[in-house]
Protein backbone atom coordinates (compact mmCIF):
# COMPACT_ATOMS: atom_id res chain seq x y z
CA UNK A 1 0.00 0.00 0.00
CA UNK A 2 1.12 3.50 -0.76
CA UNK A 3 -0.09 4.89 2.97
CA UNK A 4 0.58 2.81 6.24
CA UNK A 5 -3.22 2.47 6.39
CA UNK A 6 -6.05 1.76 4.12
CA UNK A 7 -9.24 3.53 3.01
CA UNK A 8 -12.21 1.34 3.32
CA UNK A 9 -15.22 1.13 0.87
CA UNK A 10 -18.12 -0.97 3.06
CA UNK A 11 -20.71 -1.36 0.01
CA UNK A 12 -23.59 -2.71 1.00
CA UNK A 13 -26.99 -4.08 -0.06
CA UNK A 14 -30.21 -4.45 1.43
CA UNK A 15 -31.86 -7.85 0.87
CA UNK A 16 -29.53 -9.32 -1.56
CA UNK A 17 -29.62 -13.13 -1.37
CA UNK A 18 -26.49 -15.12 -1.23
CA UNK A 19 -26.51 -17.56 -4.00
CA UNK A 20 -27.99 -14.35 -6.30
CA UNK A 21 -24.02 -14.19 -7.61
CA UNK A 22 -22.51 -15.26 -10.70
CA UNK A 23 -19.48 -16.87 -8.16
CA UNK A 24 -22.13 -18.46 -5.74
CA UNK A 25 -23.10 -20.65 -9.25
CA UNK A 26 -26.50 -19.00 -10.01
CA UNK A 27 -27.21 -20.39 -13.49
CA UNK A 28 -28.61 -16.77 -14.53
CA UNK A 29 -27.78 -14.08 -12.41
CA UNK A 30 -25.17 -11.89 -13.82
CA UNK A 31 -22.49 -9.85 -11.11
CA UNK A 32 -18.99 -10.07 -13.04
CA UNK A 33 -17.60 -7.13 -11.03
CA UNK A 34 -18.49 -8.71 -7.66
CA UNK A 35 -17.23 -12.09 -9.35
CA UNK A 36 -13.96 -10.69 -10.24
CA UNK A 37 -13.04 -9.96 -6.20
CA UNK A 38 -11.90 -13.84 -6.01
CA UNK A 39 -8.83 -12.91 -8.18
CA UNK A 40 -7.84 -9.82 -5.65
CA UNK A 41 -9.28 -10.79 -2.12
CA UNK A 42 -11.63 -13.25 -0.61
CA UNK A 43 -15.28 -14.93 -1.49
CA UNK A 44 -16.87 -16.43 1.70
CA UNK A 45 -20.15 -18.91 0.16
CA UNK A 46 -21.31 -19.73 3.87
CA UNK A 47 -21.60 -15.79 5.18
CA UNK A 48 -25.07 -15.46 6.94
CA UNK A 49 -26.83 -12.74 8.57
CA UNK A 50 -27.11 -13.04 12.47
CA UNK A 51 -30.70 -11.39 12.27
CA UNK A 52 -32.58 -11.75 8.94
CA UNK A 53 -34.59 -7.87 8.50
CA UNK A 54 -32.56 -4.68 8.32
CA UNK A 55 -32.29 -3.08 11.77
CA UNK A 56 -30.99 -5.69 14.16
CA UNK A 57 -28.76 -7.01 11.03
CA UNK A 58 -27.40 -3.31 10.46
CA UNK A 59 -26.99 -3.01 14.36
CA UNK A 60 -24.92 -6.19 13.91
CA UNK A 61 -22.87 -5.05 11.08
CA UNK A 62 -21.97 -1.51 12.74
CA UNK A 63 -20.95 -2.73 16.12
CA UNK A 64 -19.40 -6.04 15.60
CA UNK A 65 -21.57 -7.14 17.86
CA UNK A 66 -23.65 -10.41 17.45
CA UNK A 67 -27.81 -11.47 18.10
CA UNK A 68 -28.78 -10.57 21.42
CA UNK A 69 -25.29 -8.67 22.25
CA UNK A 70 -26.00 -5.60 20.27
CA UNK A 71 -29.30 -5.51 22.16
CA UNK A 72 -31.69 -6.53 19.12
CA UNK A 73 -33.05 -9.84 17.77
CA UNK A 74 -35.41 -8.82 15.31
CA UNK A 75 -37.06 -5.44 13.79
CA UNK A 76 -37.66 -2.32 15.73
CA UNK A 77 -37.46 1.48 15.39
CA UNK A 78 -35.57 2.03 18.42
CA UNK A 79 -32.42 3.92 19.38
CA UNK A 80 -29.54 2.80 19.51
CA UNK A 81 -26.66 3.42 22.47
CA UNK A 82 -22.97 1.45 21.40
CA UNK A 83 -20.70 1.78 23.04
CA UNK A 84 -18.76 1.74 19.59
CA UNK A 85 -19.29 1.40 15.90
CA UNK A 86 -17.24 0.70 12.82
CA UNK A 87 -17.00 4.46 12.25
CA UNK A 88 -16.14 5.58 15.76
CA UNK A 89 -13.29 3.61 16.56
CA UNK A 90 -12.09 4.44 12.61
CA UNK A 91 -12.66 8.14 13.48
CA UNK A 92 -10.79 7.65 16.57
CA UNK A 93 -7.81 6.75 14.79
CA UNK A 94 -8.23 9.54 12.77
CA UNK A 95 -9.97 8.63 9.57
CA UNK A 96 -12.83 10.39 7.98
CA UNK A 97 -15.72 8.73 7.92
CA UNK A 98 -18.88 8.82 5.62
CA UNK A 99 -21.83 7.21 5.07
CA UNK A 100 -24.51 7.65 2.26
CA UNK A 101 -27.52 6.16 1.44
CA UNK A 102 -29.74 3.56 2.94
CA UNK A 103 -29.15 3.11 6.82
CA UNK A 104 -32.59 2.23 8.51
CA UNK A 105 -31.33 3.53 12.39
CA UNK A 106 -33.02 5.33 14.38
CA UNK A 107 -33.28 8.65 14.85
CA UNK A 108 -32.85 8.15 11.24
CA UNK A 109 -29.98 11.21 11.02
CA UNK A 110 -27.96 10.50 13.97
CA UNK A 111 -24.11 10.24 13.06
CA UNK A 112 -23.44 7.12 15.40
CA UNK A 113 -20.16 7.89 14.70
CA UNK A 114 -19.62 8.92 11.14
CA UNK A 115 -18.37 12.52 10.43
CA UNK A 116 -20.95 13.45 7.20
CA UNK A 117 -24.49 11.58 6.84
CA UNK A 118 -26.56 11.81 3.45
CA UNK A 119 -29.45 9.57 3.60
CA UNK A 120 -31.97 8.07 1.12
CA UNK A 121 -33.90 7.21 4.30
CA UNK A 122 -37.83 7.16 3.22
CA UNK A 123 -39.02 9.91 5.46
CA UNK A 124 -39.50 13.57 4.84
CA UNK A 125 -36.32 15.52 5.88
CA UNK A 126 -34.43 12.11 6.51
CA UNK A 127 -34.29 11.46 2.87
CA UNK A 128 -31.53 13.61 0.74
CA UNK A 129 -32.32 11.53 -2.35
CA UNK A 130 -36.10 12.55 -2.75
CA UNK A 131 -35.15 16.20 -1.88
CA UNK A 132 -32.67 15.86 -4.66
CA UNK A 133 -34.88 14.06 -7.20
CA UNK A 134 -37.39 16.84 -6.55
CA UNK A 135 -34.96 19.17 -7.15
CA UNK A 136 -33.63 17.27 -10.62
CA UNK A 137 -37.07 16.41 -12.09
CA UNK A 138 -39.94 18.48 -10.41
CA UNK A 139 -42.21 18.79 -7.26
CA UNK A 140 -44.29 15.92 -8.34
CA UNK A 141 -41.56 13.59 -8.96
CA UNK A 142 -41.72 10.17 -6.56
CA UNK A 143 -39.53 7.18 -6.41
CA UNK A 144 -42.43 5.14 -5.97
CA UNK A 145 -44.43 6.45 -8.54
CA UNK A 146 -44.48 3.41 -10.98
CA UNK A 147 -47.00 1.87 -8.34
CA UNK A 148 -44.48 -0.92 -7.31
CA UNK A 149 -44.21 -0.62 -3.12
CA UNK A 150 -41.54 -1.46 -0.77
CA UNK A 151 -42.14 -4.54 0.66
CA UNK A 152 -44.51 -5.44 -2.11
CA UNK A 153 -44.40 -8.06 -4.56
CA UNK A 154 -45.55 -6.72 -7.52
CA UNK A 155 -42.54 -5.55 -10.24
CA UNK A 156 -41.99 -3.43 -12.93
CA UNK A 157 -39.39 -1.26 -14.88
CA UNK A 158 -38.00 2.03 -13.20
CA UNK A 159 -40.09 4.99 -14.96
CA UNK A 160 -37.69 7.67 -14.71
CA UNK A 161 -34.52 7.82 -17.07
CA UNK A 162 -31.69 6.00 -15.32
CA UNK A 163 -29.88 8.80 -14.37
CA UNK A 164 -32.50 9.00 -11.48
CA UNK A 165 -32.42 6.03 -9.64
CA UNK A 166 -31.45 5.75 -6.56
CA UNK A 167 -29.12 2.94 -6.76
CA UNK A 168 -27.11 5.66 -9.51
CA UNK A 169 -27.88 8.10 -7.00
CA UNK A 170 -25.89 6.66 -3.81
CA UNK A 171 -23.14 5.74 -6.19
CA UNK A 172 -22.96 9.34 -7.56
CA UNK A 173 -23.30 11.04 -4.13
CA UNK A 174 -20.03 8.19 -2.92
CA UNK A 175 -17.72 9.28 -5.54
CA UNK A 176 -18.50 13.04 -4.36
CA UNK A 177 -17.85 12.15 -0.72
CA UNK A 178 -14.52 10.67 -1.78
CA UNK A 179 -13.67 13.41 -4.05
CA UNK A 180 -14.63 16.14 -0.92
CA UNK A 181 -13.03 14.04 1.23
CA UNK A 182 -10.15 15.34 4.03
CA UNK A 183 -7.38 14.54 1.53
CA UNK A 184 -5.00 14.03 4.65
CA UNK A 185 -6.61 11.75 6.19
CA UNK A 186 -7.56 7.63 5.26
CA UNK A 187 -11.20 7.73 4.31
CA UNK A 188 -13.73 5.28 6.09
CA UNK A 189 -16.88 5.00 3.53
CA UNK A 190 -19.91 3.33 3.91
CA UNK A 191 -21.89 3.06 0.70
CA UNK A 192 -25.23 1.91 1.37
CA UNK A 193 -27.72 0.63 -1.50
CA UNK A 194 -31.22 0.00 -0.96
CA UNK A 195 -31.58 -2.47 -3.86
CA UNK A 196 -32.39 -4.93 -4.59
CA UNK A 197 -35.00 -4.71 -1.50
CA UNK A 198 -38.19 -4.57 -3.12
CA UNK A 199 -39.49 -2.12 -5.08
CA UNK A 200 -37.91 -4.53 -7.98
CA UNK A 201 -37.92 -1.71 -10.40
CA UNK A 202 -34.68 -1.95 -11.80
CA UNK A 203 -33.87 0.42 -15.06
CA UNK A 204 -35.30 -1.00 -18.42
CA UNK A 205 -31.86 -2.60 -19.74
CA UNK A 206 -31.60 -4.50 -16.99
CA UNK A 207 -35.33 -5.49 -16.67
CA UNK A 208 -34.83 -6.98 -20.18
CA UNK A 209 -31.73 -9.01 -18.88
CA UNK A 210 -34.27 -11.66 -17.34
CA UNK A 211 -38.00 -10.91 -18.19
CA UNK A 212 -38.33 -13.29 -21.02
CA UNK A 213 -35.58 -15.64 -20.19
CA UNK A 214 -36.57 -18.89 -18.57
CA UNK A 215 -35.97 -18.67 -14.86
CA UNK A 216 -34.85 -21.58 -12.89
CA UNK A 217 -37.87 -22.97 -11.02
CA UNK A 218 -37.86 -21.97 -6.91
CA UNK A 219 -37.41 -24.60 -4.83
CA UNK A 220 -40.50 -25.58 -2.80
CA UNK A 221 -39.48 -28.34 0.01
CA UNK A 222 -41.75 -31.20 1.39
CA UNK A 223 -42.21 -29.59 4.49
CA UNK A 224 -44.18 -26.25 3.27
CA UNK A 225 -47.27 -27.15 2.14
CA UNK A 226 -49.12 -24.79 4.90
CA UNK A 227 -47.55 -21.71 3.04
CA UNK A 228 -48.89 -22.86 -0.09
CA UNK A 229 -52.01 -20.70 -0.32
CA UNK A 230 -52.88 -19.45 -3.92
CA UNK A 231 -53.59 -16.07 -5.69
CA UNK A 232 -55.45 -14.74 -7.03
CA UNK A 233 -56.20 -12.30 -3.77
CA UNK A 234 -53.29 -12.51 -2.32
CA UNK A 235 -51.66 -9.26 -0.22
CA UNK A 236 -49.29 -7.61 -2.18
CA UNK A 237 -47.01 -7.15 1.38
CA UNK A 238 -48.28 -11.43 2.35
CA UNK A 239 -44.84 -12.90 3.52
CA UNK A 240 -45.92 -16.56 2.22
CA UNK A 241 -48.66 -17.65 -0.79
CA UNK A 242 -47.72 -19.02 -4.18
CA UNK A 243 -47.94 -16.10 -6.79
CA UNK A 244 -49.30 -16.27 -10.17
CA UNK A 245 -46.49 -17.81 -12.80
CA UNK A 246 -46.88 -14.01 -14.57
CA UNK A 247 -46.66 -12.27 -11.08
CA UNK A 248 -43.50 -14.81 -9.75
CA UNK A 249 -41.34 -13.92 -12.81
CA UNK A 250 -41.76 -10.40 -12.75
CA UNK A 251 -41.04 -10.51 -9.12
CA UNK A 252 -38.23 -12.53 -9.69
CA UNK A 253 -36.86 -10.49 -12.74
CA UNK A 254 -37.24 -6.93 -11.49
CA UNK A 255 -35.08 -8.69 -8.50
CA UNK A 256 -32.14 -10.28 -10.64
CA UNK A 257 -32.15 -6.72 -12.34
CA UNK A 258 -31.59 -4.91 -9.57
CA UNK A 259 -28.56 -7.25 -8.26
CA UNK A 260 -26.87 -7.08 -12.15
CA UNK A 261 -27.11 -3.31 -11.68
CA UNK A 262 -25.96 -2.75 -8.39
CA UNK A 263 -22.94 -4.61 -9.88
CA UNK A 264 -22.61 -2.89 -12.75
CA UNK A 265 -22.74 0.48 -10.26
CA UNK A 266 -19.90 -1.57 -7.81
CA UNK A 267 -17.96 -2.10 -11.39
CA UNK A 268 -18.41 1.76 -12.36
CA UNK A 269 -17.17 2.96 -8.98
CA UNK A 270 -14.30 0.75 -8.61
CA UNK A 271 -12.93 2.12 -12.09
CA UNK A 272 -13.43 5.57 -10.71
CA UNK A 273 -11.56 5.31 -7.78
CA UNK A 274 -8.53 3.99 -10.08
CA UNK A 275 -8.86 6.10 -12.56
CA UNK A 276 -10.48 9.53 -12.07
CA UNK A 277 -9.99 8.68 -8.21
CA UNK A 278 -6.65 9.54 -8.62
CA UNK A 279 -5.51 5.87 -8.19
CA UNK A 280 -7.21 5.03 -5.01
CA UNK A 281 -8.52 1.23 -5.54
CA UNK A 282 -4.49 -0.18 -4.77
CA UNK A 283 -4.71 1.56 -1.29
CA UNK A 284 -8.66 1.03 -0.33
CA UNK A 285 -10.24 -2.25 1.62
CA UNK A 286 -13.68 -3.00 -0.18
CA UNK A 287 -16.12 -5.39 1.59
CA UNK A 288 -18.75 -6.50 -0.08
CA UNK A 289 -21.91 -7.51 2.03
CA UNK A 290 -25.87 -7.43 2.65
CA UNK A 291 -28.01 -7.39 5.97
CA UNK A 292 -30.66 -10.25 4.58
CA UNK A 293 -31.71 -12.18 2.01
CA UNK A 294 -34.92 -12.24 -0.04
CA UNK A 295 -36.91 -15.30 -0.20
CA UNK A 296 -38.62 -14.81 -3.69
CA UNK A 297 -41.00 -17.68 -3.74
CA UNK A 298 -38.85 -20.26 -2.56
CA UNK A 299 -40.92 -22.68 -0.26
CA UNK A 300 -44.13 -20.50 -1.15
CA UNK A 301 -42.38 -17.90 1.30
CA UNK A 302 -41.49 -14.09 0.61
CA UNK A 303 -39.63 -10.98 2.20
CA UNK A 304 -37.71 -12.48 4.69
CA UNK A 305 -37.04 -12.96 8.93
CA UNK A 306 -37.13 -16.94 8.05
CA UNK A 307 -34.03 -18.90 8.34
CA UNK A 308 -34.08 -20.70 5.39
CA UNK A 309 -31.00 -19.71 3.19
CA UNK A 310 -33.04 -17.31 0.87
CA UNK A 311 -33.10 -14.68 3.67
CA UNK A 312 -30.41 -16.07 6.08
CA UNK A 313 -27.56 -16.11 3.80
CA UNK A 314 -25.93 -13.12 2.31
CA UNK A 315 -23.42 -12.70 0.16
CA UNK A 316 -19.53 -11.57 1.41
CA UNK A 317 -16.65 -10.44 -0.68
CA UNK A 318 -13.39 -9.28 -0.02
CA UNK A 319 -11.15 -7.28 -2.41
CA UNK A 320 -7.79 -6.47 -0.88
CA UNK A 321 -5.69 -3.19 -1.09
CA UNK A 322 -2.15 -3.82 -2.76
CA UNK A 323 0.66 -4.81 -0.88
CA UNK A 324 -1.83 -6.67 1.57
CA UNK A 325 -0.43 -10.26 0.89
CA UNK A 326 -2.96 -12.76 1.51
CA UNK A 327 -4.40 -15.72 0.11
CA UNK A 328 -6.78 -15.48 -2.33
CA UNK A 329 -9.70 -17.10 -3.39
CA UNK A 330 -13.19 -19.08 -2.25
CA UNK A 331 -12.85 -19.86 1.67
CA UNK A 332 -15.57 -22.01 3.74
CA UNK A 333 -15.45 -20.90 7.03
CA UNK A 334 -19.04 -19.79 8.74
CA UNK A 335 -18.75 -15.89 8.20
CA UNK A 336 -21.40 -13.51 9.55
CA UNK A 337 -22.07 -9.34 9.69
CA UNK A 338 -20.76 -9.38 13.06
CA UNK A 339 -17.25 -9.94 11.08
CA UNK A 340 -17.11 -7.17 9.57
CA UNK A 341 -16.29 -4.64 11.99
CA UNK A 342 -12.99 -6.70 13.30
CA UNK A 343 -11.84 -7.34 9.90
CA UNK A 344 -12.08 -3.75 9.14
CA UNK A 345 -10.63 -2.49 12.89
CA UNK A 346 -7.81 -5.06 11.74
CA UNK A 347 -6.95 -4.57 8.54
CA UNK A 348 -6.12 -0.48 9.65
CA UNK A 349 -4.08 -1.63 12.43
CA UNK A 350 -5.87 -0.84 15.42
CA UNK A 351 -6.59 -3.00 18.37
CA UNK A 352 -10.54 -4.40 18.33
CA UNK A 353 -12.76 -3.14 21.39
CA UNK A 354 -13.84 -5.82 23.29
CA UNK A 355 -17.34 -4.95 23.10
CA UNK A 356 -16.63 -7.07 19.54
CA UNK A 357 -17.81 -10.80 19.53
CA UNK A 358 -17.13 -11.51 15.72
CA UNK A 359 -13.86 -12.20 14.54
CA UNK A 360 -11.78 -10.67 11.95
CA UNK A 361 -12.06 -12.80 8.25
CA UNK A 362 -8.75 -12.25 7.79
CA UNK A 363 -8.26 -14.62 10.40
CA UNK A 364 -9.88 -16.96 8.54
CA UNK A 365 -8.61 -16.81 5.39
CA UNK A 366 -5.38 -17.06 6.94
CA UNK A 367 -6.67 -20.12 8.15
CA UNK A 368 -6.46 -19.61 11.81
CA UNK A 369 -9.45 -21.31 14.27
CA UNK A 370 -12.51 -20.25 13.45
CA UNK A 371 -15.72 -20.77 14.75
CA UNK A 372 -17.50 -24.23 15.08
CA UNK A 373 -21.26 -23.19 14.17
CA UNK A 374 -23.16 -19.96 13.67
CA UNK A 375 -25.96 -18.81 15.25
CA UNK A 376 -29.07 -16.77 14.20
CA UNK A 377 -32.41 -15.84 15.06
CA UNK A 378 -35.46 -13.41 14.96
CA UNK A 379 -38.37 -12.36 17.08
CA UNK A 380 -41.78 -12.51 16.01
CA UNK A 381 -42.50 -10.18 13.16
CA UNK A 382 -44.90 -11.59 11.26
CA UNK A 383 -46.63 -13.89 13.31
CA UNK A 384 -45.67 -15.78 16.54
CA UNK A 385 -44.91 -18.31 14.93
CA UNK A 386 -42.89 -17.31 12.62
CA UNK A 387 -40.08 -16.31 14.99
CA UNK A 388 -37.12 -18.78 14.85
CA UNK A 389 -33.71 -19.55 15.92
CA UNK A 390 -31.08 -21.34 13.29
CA UNK A 391 -27.60 -22.12 13.65
CA UNK A 392 -25.43 -23.72 10.57
CA UNK A 393 -21.86 -25.05 10.17
CA UNK A 394 -22.23 -24.19 6.29
CA UNK A 395 -22.85 -28.19 5.79
CA UNK A 396 -25.88 -28.74 8.09
CA UNK A 397 -28.52 -26.06 9.46
CA UNK A 398 -30.99 -26.99 12.69
CA UNK A 399 -33.83 -24.91 12.66
CA UNK A 400 -36.28 -24.20 16.16
CA UNK A 401 -39.64 -22.30 16.14
CA UNK A 402 -39.75 -21.86 19.83
CA UNK A 403 -44.03 -21.23 19.41
CA UNK A 404 -44.53 -24.18 17.55
CA UNK A 405 -41.86 -25.92 19.03
CA UNK A 406 -41.46 -27.27 15.30
CA UNK A 407 -37.62 -28.40 14.06
CA UNK A 408 -35.83 -28.98 10.72
CA UNK A 409 -32.74 -29.98 10.35
CA UNK A 410 -31.14 -29.79 6.58
CA UNK A 411 -28.14 -30.99 5.10
CA UNK A 412 -26.36 -28.22 2.96
CA UNK A 413 -24.22 -30.00 1.62
CA UNK A 414 -26.21 -31.71 -0.63
CA UNK A 415 -29.87 -30.13 -0.62
CA UNK A 416 -28.52 -26.14 -0.41
CA UNK A 417 -32.43 -25.43 -1.74
CA UNK A 418 -33.54 -27.44 1.50
CA UNK A 419 -36.17 -29.41 -0.16
CA UNK A 420 -36.23 -32.07 2.10
CA UNK A 421 -36.20 -32.03 6.13
CA UNK A 422 -34.53 -34.72 7.73
CA UNK A 423 -36.07 -33.72 11.54
CA UNK A 424 -38.38 -36.97 12.36
CA UNK A 425 -36.33 -39.48 10.51
CA UNK A 426 -35.52 -42.06 12.55
CA UNK A 427 -32.19 -42.54 10.81
CA UNK A 428 -31.20 -38.58 10.88
CA UNK A 429 -32.23 -38.74 14.72
CA UNK A 430 -28.64 -37.95 16.22
CA UNK A 431 -27.97 -35.15 14.29
CA UNK A 432 -30.82 -33.69 15.39
CA UNK A 433 -29.79 -34.86 19.32
CA UNK A 434 -26.86 -33.14 18.42
CA UNK A 435 -27.62 -29.75 17.31
CA UNK A 436 -30.29 -29.04 20.11
CA UNK A 437 -28.12 -29.51 22.20
CA UNK A 438 -26.09 -27.26 20.87
CA UNK A 439 -28.47 -24.46 20.67
CA UNK A 440 -29.69 -25.60 24.30
CA UNK A 441 -25.80 -24.80 25.50
CA UNK A 442 -26.24 -21.71 23.35
CA UNK A 443 -29.43 -20.02 24.79
CA UNK A 444 -28.45 -21.70 28.38
CA UNK A 445 -25.94 -18.26 28.58
CA UNK A 446 -28.73 -15.76 28.03
CA UNK A 447 -31.20 -14.46 30.04
CA UNK A 448 -34.39 -14.79 27.82
CA UNK A 449 -35.46 -17.87 29.31
CA UNK A 450 -35.34 -19.88 25.38
CA UNK A 451 -33.29 -22.58 27.51
CA UNK A 452 -32.89 -24.19 31.11
CA UNK A 453 -29.89 -25.87 30.08
CA UNK A 454 -31.08 -29.47 29.79
CA UNK A 455 -34.04 -28.41 26.99
CA UNK A 456 -35.33 -25.87 25.02
CA UNK A 457 -38.21 -23.76 26.65
CA UNK A 458 -40.80 -22.95 24.43
CA UNK A 459 -42.36 -19.59 24.20
CA UNK A 460 -46.19 -19.31 23.69
CA UNK A 461 -46.37 -15.33 23.68
CA UNK A 462 -45.31 -12.79 21.70
CA UNK A 463 -41.45 -11.65 22.50
CA UNK A 464 -40.00 -8.41 21.41
CA UNK A 465 -37.37 -7.42 19.69
CA UNK A 466 -35.61 -5.64 22.08
CA UNK A 467 -32.99 -7.20 24.82
CA UNK A 468 -34.37 -6.37 27.99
Amino acid sequence: MAQDRPNVLLFTTDQHRGDHLGIAGHPMVRTPYLDSFVQHGAYFPNAYTEISSTTGARRVLLSGQGNYACGLVGYSSAEWFPEHTIASVLAGAGYHCINVGWRNLHPRRKLYGFHTVIPHDLHEGADDYMEWLRHEVGPWAQERAHGAGCNDWPARPWHLDERYHPTVWTNEVTMEQITKRDPTRPFFVWSSHLRPHSPYDPPRDFWDMYIRQELPPVPVGDWCAKFDVPNPGLDTRAWFGRLQSDELQRMRAGYMGNVTHIDYQLGRLLEWLQRDGGGLLKDTLVIFASDHGDLQGDHHLLRKCMPYEGSARIPMLIRYPDGMDLPTGVFDRVVGLQDVMPTIIQACGIEVPETVTGDSMLDAVRGAPWRQFFHGEHSPCYSLEQGNHYLTDGSEKYIWFPATEEEQLFDLTNDRQELHNLAGKAEHAERLSFWRGRLIDLLAQRADGFSDGKKLVPRTEWWGPEVE
